[in-house]
């Protein structure tokens, strides 16, 4: 796989996947297009790896559809991940359909290896409650309230400013920054194994963490890197 440096076992605070979905999209040069037992036994594989790559107390998250979450589901329960949170990413819009309800929403597993010792900054991915913002009640934590469990964020459109190249599944920036905000530290290792534009490494990178992204192919790598090094211009 081409990518960037290969991370050392037990060595990763924090991972992010989204990998392919399995439902006919064509990248760049790798069609998602598997039999079923082909895709859940490739899911089983690099969950696997991916799992021993974590700390003891490593977080790891997954972003799939709706057609695999079940099966994602037991393969993190099988390898003794922990679920913190059953994430919905609810788009603000969705993909029109004509013979069914329009599709909105992404899963999100939020698991971690040890659920007595991992990371969680609550501080930082606070937001503005209703408690401040509509009723001026003074009870409310000033700091604002956690997050709940269903996040509202756009997917990343071809006009979007923040768009790198033409990767059919770009994540938005807004969404990995509360997932390296709350479950890693300045300095900490993150790791993205699908990394296609870079997006995971970019707002990493951006909050002060280490990053290490892997794609199987090259020309995503090198979208990647030069988002990157992007970052490091000055502007003017």
């Amino acid at each position: 796989m081409a990518g960037f440096p290969a991370p050392s076992e037990g060595g990763v605070d924090l991972i992010f996947a989204d990998p392919p979905f399995n439902i006919g999209i064509q990248y760049d040069n790798s069609p998602d297009s598997r039999k079923y037992k082909d895709y859940v036994a490739w899911s089983r594989r690099w969950i696997g790896a991916a799992t021993r790559l974590l700390k003891k107390n490593g977080s790891f998250y997954v972003a799939i559809g709706d057609d695999y979450a079940a099966e994602i589901r037991m393969i993190g329960r099988k390898k003794n991940l922990v679920l913190r949170n059953w994430i919905i990413w609810h788009y603000t819009f969705g993909q029109n359909q004509r013979k069914k309800f329009s599709r909105a929403h992404t899963h999100i597993f939020y698991w971690v290896v040890n659920e007595q010792e991992y990371t969680f900054n609550v501080d930082d991915i606070r937001v503005p409650s209703a408690r401040q913002m509509v009723y001026a009640d003074k009870r409310a934590n000033p700091k604002g309230r956690v997050p709940d469990d269903v996040w509202t964020f756009s997917r990343v459109c071809g006009t979007f400013k923040e768009r790198v190249g033409k990767h059919p599944c770009q994540m938005p920036e807004a969404l990995l920054e509360r997932i390296i905000l709350a479950s890693s530290n300045k300095g900490d290792l993150v790791l993205d194994p699908f990394c296609g534009t870079g997006t995971t490494l970019a707002v990493a990178q951006k909050l002060g963490r280490n990053y290490i992204g892997i794609d199987i192919s090259p020309r995503y790598c090198e979208l990647s890197r030069a988002r990157l090094q992007q970052a490091y211009l000055p502007v003017g």
